[in-house]
């Protein structure tokens, strides 16, 4: 679980993103040679939520080691759209009512409401799978328009999520792929899933899932049917309803892997994925080009450069299974 004292260090790094009218003014005062600049973020998660939060954070935190400072010469305007998606309209047609110079985007809805709103602000997507990513710009080299950004998992991890599941899980002979068809590119991490299933002779289970009673059914049926597992999609709508999945997951005694750390600190089994909060920090270096004068157009698309294996033994063991030494070995986190 993430500590009370994680969120308050993540709150207090985060700051104030909004200013008030009087915080702008002294802002101002302060940067008199240097205008405040102002930013736009169109967040997935909740404004309450752990993972959403840290996100922010790490942002923020790179923005500060290239000088921009939220409150001193830097407004961000945050809008957190808890994976709902009117709020991804609504808040996207505000930001850019907003006209900020540079629009963070995170999440897929996120990036298409705001290409829906505009064609003019830099757009800077973050965590925007691989094969999402080709419906928004033109060439990943040189996007071309206003959209860049850094990408998130890559097709190939549809057939390694399907050998690390089986890694700790060596019993499983039927996984499910559970995701929101609109959030995810559901039918790209499918195809290379199904292929790796076939020559592991497990049987693919198709799970795209829209609501909490979608969820509820499929796992229901998989923890009824002995043999079975799960692999959780990474988009928004799973990262909302992460608390739901892994509760359903060790009601039912499914082994399942996450595309996320978060998952596991809140008590989910196993992720194999990239690191979120390296990708958000990482991400302010476009930022600072783009505020510096550069174009989205001839920023290339950017590849994740860290990922992360994390286990948590507690529920390992609450599971009946006995993790490997050597999947253990190879974890870049352990939680105990």
């Amino acid at each position: 679980m993430i500590s009370r004292r994680e969120i308050i260090g993540a709150l207090a790094m985060l700051g104030a993103t909004t200013l008030t009218a009087a915080s702008f003014v002294r802002a101002q005062t302060q940067t008199r040679s240097s205008p405040v600049r102002r930013l736009g973020a169109l967040m997935g998660p909740a404004e309450n939520d752990p993972e959403g939060i840290r996100r922010a954070a790490s942002f923020q935190q790179g923005l500060r080691e290239l000088g921009w400072v939220a409150g001193v010469n830097l407004r961000i305007d945050y809008r957190w759209a808890a994976g709902e998606a009117d709020q991804f309209q609504r808040f996207a047609k505000e930001l850019v009512e907003l006209q900020p110079e540079i629009i963070l985007a995170n999440s897929t809805p996120a990036l298409a409401a705001l290409r829906q709103n505009t064609s003019t602000i830099p757009v800077v997507f973050v965590l925007i799978s691989n094969p999402a990513v080709s419906s928004f710009v033109e060439n990943r080299a040189r996007p071309g328009g206003n959209i860049t950004g850094f990408a998130g998992f890559d097709l190939v991890m549809g057939g390694k999520w399907l050998e690390t599941l089986r890694e700790i899980a060596p019993g499983v002979t039927r996984v499910a792929v559970l995701g929101h068809p609109e959030a995810s590119p559901y039918e790209e991490f499918w195809r290379p899933f199904e292929a790796r299933a076939r020559q592991l002779a497990v049987e693919p289970i198709r799970a795209p899932v829209r609501n909490d009673s979608e969820v509820k059914t499929v796992l229901g049926a998989l923890g009824n049917t002995p043999g079975s597992g799960l692999i959780v999609l990474p988009d928004v709508f799973t990262t909302q309803k992460r608390d739901l999945l892994i509760r359903l997951a060790g009601d039912y005694r499914l082994p399942a892997v996450y595309p996320y750390r978060h998952f596991v600190e809140s008590g989910g089994l196993i992720s194999d994925g990239i690191d979120s909060g390296e990708v958000f920090q990482r991400s302010a270096a476009y930022f600072d080009r783009i505020l510096k004068g550069a174009k989205p157009a001839d920023l290339p698309v950017q590849q994740p450069t860290k990922y992360e294996l994390v286990i948590n033994l507690k529920t390992a063991k609450v599971l009946g299974l006995a993790v490997p030494p050597v999947l253990r070995s190879r974890a870049d986190a352990v939680i105990e």
